[in-house]
């Protein structure tokens, strides 16, 4: 099939490698003209294990091309994506629909013939129906059907994620588009992976309902954590214990400094103000978000503690700035506001992370970039690791105290065991591990 997938950002670009590596004719579109003049030399904007790869391949194969003019993708195309950002709108935390409708209007004004036009964005429930109504304002007459088609892409694991996915959300009334959706996902019938179709609000919906479980769960798994710190219990064994249960699940479920990233945060906010326009507010949801903006800037206390309350002149060495490994992505990080507590603290911090610091430098001030773990470390009073880097599993600890001013870790993500660092002299703190 062919296919205009509009927006080339972490979702768009991904799904349109994918599909074009499914063996459909795929054309990427964005306005941005220096980064599709990159895409075309092979330079990938972000930082997503094997989609250089995958991209180069489907390139080659001729299956995958890139510009920056709409209307010839959009009049060829059997099937047009909408994936460009919908990001919290300043001021009042709504999904900023802006750049959704523009390209809806756009889109309008080339289509040739019947086309289904998918909303791939994240969009608050009825953005479908609006998205319909501008296009039918912008042309009437035109043959066309919208159809909702969340993504669920986990940043590090989203090509696995959309070559086997859990589920295919389609939302949709229409026959003829019922049968391009199935078209466009039959490579992945061997998987066996569950097309769910349903009505376009309720797809919407249940997108953001996803996003905002998971990030309850998070939050749930982290206040246990500080219970367990309290009463001299470990949350990782509470974790296993419950997660066995599978009606909970283990996902989702290893404490730590918060959750961050480009879904989770906007997308409860813009939940919750959905609830509250339609008169449904989401309590549930409401104190997941306040807990987990509290948390980021707590972790900062709790290194303070292990130094005996007293940050004034100290080198703190963090490790991990992105949200997550695997990604360059430092939206919502839990580092940012973790490293502008401990400077108003009055500390000095040291950072390194594999692949975010050059998106770092936009996100936090005064901080001295590393060019690895032990550079990072050298003078540092503490120690604090914020994300599980799998370079971080397995630091050489003797050569950290010998260049750390005093030996502590703070780990932040419980990649190590207690009693390996503290054999090798560090005075150790980890997240909701409590001794008797």
């Amino acid at each position: 099939m062919r296919v205009a997938m509009i927006g080339t950002g972490y979702v768009g670009l991904v799904s349109g490698a994918c599909f074009a590596d499914f063996g459909h004719d795929v054309v990427c579109v964005d306005k941005d003209a220096a980064k599709i003049a990159a895409l075309k030399r092979g330079e990938i904007p972000i930082f997503e294990p094997g989609l250089s790869d995958l991209v180069a391949s489907n390139v080659r194969g001729g299956r995958l091309t890139f510009t920056t003019e709409l209307a010839g993708a959009v009049k060829a195309a059997d099937a047009v994506f909408i994936a460009v950002g919908t990001p919290s709108r300043r001021g009042d935390g709504h999904a900023d629909l802006t750049f959704v409708f523009d390209a809806a209007r756009e889109i309008a004004g080339a289509l040739d013939g019947f086309t289904v036009v998918i909303t791939k964005s994240t969009v608050p429930v009825g953005t479908g129906d609006e998205v319909e109504r501008i296009m039918r304002e912008a042309r009437a007459g035109i043959d066309c059907a919208v159809v909702s088609n969340p993504e669920f892409l986990r940043e590090g694991a989203a090509i696995r994620d959309f070559k086997h996915p859990d589920r295919i959300v389609v939302g949709t009334d229409e026959p003829r588009a019922r049968e391009v959706m199935t078209q466009l996902y039959r490579p992945l019938y061997l998987n066996r992976s569950p097309l769910l179709f349903t009505d376009r609000r309720t797809a919407e919906l249940i997108k953001y309902a996803a996003n905002a479980f998971l990030a309850t769960k998070i939050t749930f798994i982290n206040e246990i954590a500080d219970l367990a710190e309290k009463v001299g219990a470990d949350v990782q064994e509470v974790a296993r214990g419950i997660g066995l249960d599978n009606r909970i699940g283990a996902k989702f479920l290893h404490a730590g400094p918060g959750y961050g990233g480009s879904c989770f945060p906007k997308d409860t906010v813009a939940l919750l103000k959905t609830g509250q326009d339609s008169g449904a507010p989401l309590r549930i949801v409401e104190a997941v978000v306040a807990v987990n903006d509290a948390r980021k800037r707590a972790m900062a206390r709790k290194v303070s503690s292990v130094l005996g309350g007293d940050l004034r002149g100290k080198t703190i060495a963090v490790l991990g700035l992105t949200f997550k490994p695997n990604t360059d992505d430092m939206r919502e990080a839990p580092s940012i506001p973790l490293i502008t507590a401990l400077q108003d603290m009055g500390a000095k911090v040291r950072a390194y992370d594999p692949e975010g610091m050059a998106q770092a430098k936009g996100a936090v001030d005064h901080v001295t970039f590393c060019n690895d773990a032990y550079s990072c470390a050298e003078g540092a009073s503490a120690l604090v690791i914020v994300t599980e880097w799998e370079q971080f599993r397995a630091l050489d600890f003797d050569r950290l105290k010998d260049v750390m001013e005093r030996p502590v870790m703070v780990d932040l993500r419980n990649i190590y065991r207690p009693e390996e660092v503290e054999r090798h002299g560090f005075v150790y703190e980890s997240v909701g591990r409590g001794r008797k």
